[in-house]
């Protein structure tokens, strides 16, 4: 892991979702939640929406962005996309962890340098939301389980900074990665908090100690009532953790 992708403290390994259909509503929550959190994942619904220019304004907060883009096309356009989420100045963003687009990811910011240093390129592996019979409903005879850990092995094979996988299988993909490849996490629900739609999820604890470095944690934070009281608690139960 580059040192600058380290966490710096408990807050900056929460990452808050943003994902609401409009800036103005993601504007409400940053001022709602202040100090409590220091990361936020913007995604595809905000930035359809007219959101990248809330990553500059968030950026130069302060802040901390995981751009979730999910890329995944051919090696020149993956290169394009690559080298502009580059210039934007934010810590992660996520490739689809087929081998050539990863290459191709990791070789733009290899030749620039100048202005990718910080960027950190996630593998998705599996979404969170899918099981085995939602893996085989799109064509691939493993399960889920391993089919994270095929992707992983790709993932560190091709320079990659990172892994994005479900709570269960952080354990089996750091023994693939080693100590120096963050895991990010989402699937994170603390105690008594709702599924929603993902299907492999754990308690915050339990994914520090399992070798999670990041925690992806939305709804039980932003449709808390007090989003801020909420996020202070998930700190508090990961800085208890680590």
């Amino acid at each position: 892991m580059r040192a600058d992708l380290t966490p710096r403290d408990a807050r900056d390994r929460m990452i808050v979702p943003l994902d609401f259909a409009s800036v103005d509503e993601a504007e409400k929550m940053v001022a709602t939640l202040g100090d409590a959190a220091s990361f936020y994942k913007i995604g595809m619904q905000l930035v359809f929406a007219g959101g990248l220019p809330l990553i500059s304004q968030l950026v130069a907060e302060g802040k901390r962005i995981f751009l979730d883009m999910k890329l995944l096309d051919i090696d020149n356009t993956i290169a394009g996309g690559v080298d502009s989420i580059a210039r934007l100045g934010v810590t992660f963003t996520t490739i689809h962890a087929y081998p050539k687009a990863m290459r191709a990811a990791v070789e733009t910011l290899r030749r620039a340098e100048q202005h990718s240093a910080g960027l950190g390129l996630l593998a998705v592996t599996v979404l969170t939301s899918m099981e085995d019979d939602d893996v085989h409903a799109a064509g691939y005879a493993q399960p889920a389980a391993e089919l994270v850990t095929t992707r992983a092995a790709d993932a560190r094979r091709a320079g990659m900074d990172g892994i994005v996988c479900s709570p269960l299988e952080i354990a089996a993909v750091r023994n693939i990665v080693g100590p120096d490849m963050a895991i990010v996490t989402p699937g994170i629900r603390p105690a008594g908090a709702a599924a929603d739609d993902q299907k492999r999820i754990m308690t915050p604890t339990d994914a520090i100690k399992a070798g999670a470095n990041y925690l992806v944690i939305g709804r039980p934070i932003t449709a808390a009532d007090d989003p801020a009281a909420a996020a202070r608690a998930v700190m508090n139960e990961i800085e208890t953790a680590a």
